[in-house]
């Protein structure tokens, strides 16, 4: 229990949670935080029953029948790139396959979480949370200072509440600390700010209160900038250079406020509006204290120095508010973000928009997710860890359901992987470091090399259209064709090229080996008969075992987790 953050979890070890007492939760809804919150002191982390029977639940009334459990080869290939965002090695996928026991998943989940590349796989993940591919503001394209940041929370498990509430306090600069980058994207943009924040961190979508009060939601346009004044008075300040990147830092005076001068319709021209005091959302005023009568401050902060600590800080009074544990709304959003980012989309879809006319399709599953993600403060890994252990998340791909993304979790999703994703399993398939290794070459600092992130982003930097749908199209294909990827294939001694071509093994080995490294399953028997074929047909194989590597790096299967 963090010192003075002990309260917002539990009164006592099964004490009534103070998120119940500031909502109208339902009997039902306080009997399972009790519950779920009972467990947790009692050391039972067995959330991952709980999702299995809820789930499980759905399917009886509704008279559906779920895939089958996956595969041993296709729960291996997902979790990998899951959890690390890359496939694994021909010997990792020999030794998990041929694995006979009983628990080995359990047991590579654990291995995986604890592995390096857990932290920066899941760091990817949510920078493109954060900022997308495109970020506005100027200079947040150079944001190495955030992302090592980032990287840092998760390898050190760092509570998900505490490293939000350090990107919104947003102390320090963007090249020694990160987190103050967050708020360089929104530079005199408090709207924009307060679009961003609410959706990333709250799952609330309050942009239509912004011209006027939400036609089917409970939002005024005074909720909008009464949560916009707490970002009215940042500024982006220009603290100085080091390693040739620009040290931003986030200021915050001690006056001005946002004008609110009515819907759209009634506006006029000249008119000034009146300010608007920050208040929580659907909560109380914020008090502030005086500033003396006689206080003057200058206009805007200098460049080149960190700014001043204002008097009285609203940014930090909404980074305290939004991250409480009773918070009738963060714990619920991460819950669910977290949720789609394995299932494949939300209790609530989209994520970012968890309202009253936006019915979760489990209700008592998402309240007991936030009620876990509570009751445990805010751990990240042991959440994931639950959530890839239930046999909902180990579903197959393969069954009745055309969807990509099942509505009531009855098949596992079907996605397309990320840029980065695709460089990394395509370095992994091919052996492309073992061959640099065994040629003393100098580790690259560039995370996308040999390929580069131009064309590798330009064509796979978003792979859906923003609901889920797979996007890609004639430009992919130019690209696999005549793009880089030969850079990634060649003869280096260790490298999948070599092995297969200067391998003592049968042929039907050699196929076993190649099915492996890059599909991270073995081949069918008639797949296997035509590949030895093909290979033998020529005295020469070279070539062709160059076009075989090539064939399965660019299939379709290699283009999606499975």
């Amino acid at each position: 229990m963090r010192g003075e953050d002990s309260a917002h979890y539990l009164e006592d070890s099964c004490g009534t949670p103070a998120m119940i007492r500031s909502l109208s939760f339902s009997l039902s809804t306080v009997l399972i935080f009790f519950v779920v919150a009972c467990a947790a002191a009692r050391g039972d982390d067995q959330l991952r029953n709980t999702i299995d029977s809820r789930v499980e639940a759905v399917w009886k009334a509704k008279k559906i029948a779920p895939a089958e459990s996956s595969t041993d080869a296709e729960f291996l290939r997902r979790v990998y790139l899951d959890l690390l965002g890359t496939i694994p090695t021909f010997d990792e996928a020999v030794a998990f396959l041929d694995d006979k026991a009983v628990d080995k998943r359990s047991k590579l989940i654990d291995r995986l979480l604890d592995d390096p590349r857990f932290a920066g796989h899941q760091s990817e993940v949510w920078d493109q949370v954060l900022f997308g591919r495109n970020p506005p503001g100027y200079g947040t394209d150079k944001r190495e200072g955030f992302q090592t940041w980032l990287r840092k929370q998760f390898s050190d498990n760092t509570p998900y509440d505490q490293w939000v509430k350090a990107i919104l306090m947003a102390e320090g600069n963007t090249v020694d600390d990160g987190a103050p980058m967050f708020f360089v994207q929104y530079r005199n943009q408090p709207e924009d700010a307060t679009e961003a924040v609410t959706q990333k961190f709250l799952g609330v979508q309050l942009q239509c209160a912004r011209c006027h009060d939400h036609p089917f939601e409970p939002w005024t346009q005074l909720d909008f900038y009464g949560t916009a004044a707490f970002f009215a008075r940042l500024q982006v300040v220009d603290a100085g250079k080091k390693n040739n990147l620009t040290m931003y830092a986030i200021g915050e005076k001690n006056l001005g406020d946002v004008l609110f001068t009515g819907p759209v319709t009634e506006q006029e021209v000249g008119k000034k509006g009146e300010p608007v005091k920050p208040k929580f959302l659907h909560g109380d005023a914020l008090v502030e204290p005086e500033l003396p009568k006689d206080f003057e401050e200058p206009r805007n902060f200098p460049n080149g120095m960190m700014p001043p600590k204002p008097k009285f800080s609203r940014k930090d009074q909404l980074a305290s508010w939004i991250t409480k544990a009773d918070n009738p709304y963060f714990a619920r959003a991460v819950a669910n973000r977290v949720w789609a980012q394995f299932m494949g989309r939300g209790i609530v879809h989209p994520v970012d928009n968890m309202s009253e006319s936006n019915e979760p399709s489990h209700p008592e599953l998402l309240d007991e997710l936030a009620s876990a993600m509570v009751a445990h403060k805010f751990d990240l890994k042991w959440y994931i860890r639950e959530l890839v252990n239930s046999r909902v998340y180990q579903l197959s791909g393969s069954g009745s359901v055309i969807e990509p993304m099942p509505a009531l979790f009855d098949q596992a999703r079907t996605r397309p992987l990320t840029a980065e994703e695709l460089l990394d399993s395509w370095n992994v398939a091919t052996g492309y470091e073992a061959m640099q290794q065994a040629a003393k070459a100098e580790p690259s600092t560039d995370r996308y090399a040999p390929l580069g992130s131009g064309y590798l982003m330009r064509f796979f930097g978003t792979p859906n259209n923003g609901v889920g749908d797979f996007q890609g199209g004639l430009h992919e294909h130019l690209y696999m064709n005549n793009g880089g990827i030969a850079r990634l294939l060649g003869s280096g001694k260790g490298g999948l090229y070599d092995r297969l071509l200067n391998s003592e093994s049968a042929w039907e080995e050699r196929v076993d080996r190649l099915y492996l490294s890059i599909l991270t399953r073995r081949p069918t028997d008639e797949e296997r008969k035509r590949f030895v074929a093909y290979f033998t047909a020529e005295k020469d194989p070279r070539s062709r075992i160059g076009e075989a590597i090539w064939v399965l790096m660019t299939c379709s299967e290699f283009r999606f987790n499975h």
